[in-house]
């Protein structure tokens, strides 16, 4: 894939948080029986809480601020840990539905090397099952697999259609990264600049089931695939230093 500037990318990311603040996304009414909230990078934001496993995993979700903390500079925390005799996930979940747009998400943490059965997510989904769920993903995961070389994927559900997923590798020790996804009527550009040395990775999916915005929310979640614990047996921790959205 032909590389991009970085500092080309990075003021987009940065154009992408001004519109952002400028926007005023459609209001949704959240999903019921998540009343925990947080406000991070402007906006407001669900809290998944669980008492019984359920998906992804299935895994338990935590409110606790033991697995989703904003910090006193801003940035997201999203943990798994082990407490009480039990594996507990993080996820997060818009209180907006943002629609057609681009959606950027600057990470933090050097997430090339989480744990293989670990899995972070970011993306949209609605509750209704029309399109897919509406799910647009980017994922860090190696799905259980510790020798699989690639660690990264984009998405434009349901993955398991022809030319719906594509696999990547991230750089190990690449951190900060940022991604994006620009959801548009017809077509779905993804775009990854890392550093070091300003790598970059896009894709485009330009099927002709794109799915139509409806009610999707964003969501960023931490889990455990299969439900499984982590290979180390120690509780795992991604930063998210931002989300900024531009319509």
């Amino acid at each position: 894939m032909s590389p991009v500037p970085r500092r080309l990318l990075v003021f987009v990311f940065a154009a992408v948080i001004a519109g952002a603040l400028r926007a005023v996304p459609a209001a949704a009414a959240g999903k019921p029986g998540y009343p925990n909230t947080i406000v991070w990078s402007g906006h407001t934001w669900q809290v998944k809480s669980s008492q019984s496993k359920v998906g992804p995993g299935p895994n338990y979700f935590s409110a606790s601020t033991d697995n989703v903390s904003v910090g006193a500079d801003g940035r997201l925390h999203l943990r798994i840990t082990y407490r009480n005799g039990r594996w507990s996930c993080a996820e997060i979940i818009s209180a907006e539905s943002f629609g057609y747009g681009t959606y950027s998400f600057d990470v933090g943490s050097a997430v090339a090397a989480l744990d293989p059965g670990v899995v972070l997510g970011l993306f949209t989904w609605s509750d209704k099952a029309a399109y897919n769920h509406r799910e647009i993903d980017v994922e860090f995961a190696r799905w259980g697999n510790a020798t699989d070389p690639t660690n990264a994927q984009y998405v434009v559900q349901p993955y398991s259609a022809a030319g719906h997923l594509v696999r990547w590798t991230l750089p190990s020790g690449a951190a900060p990264s940022t991604h994006d996804f620009a959801w548009h009527a017809g077509r779905v550009d993804f775009a990854s600049v890392f550093d070091p040395a300003g790598g970059s990775n896009l894709w485009t999916y330009a099927g002709s089931d794109v799915p139509k915005p409806g009610g999707e929310n964003v969501r960023l979640n931490l889990w455990l695939h299969g439900g499984a614990a982590p290979t180390d047996g120690q509780d795992v921790e991604v930063v998210i230093n931002g989300f900024g959205f531009a319509p």
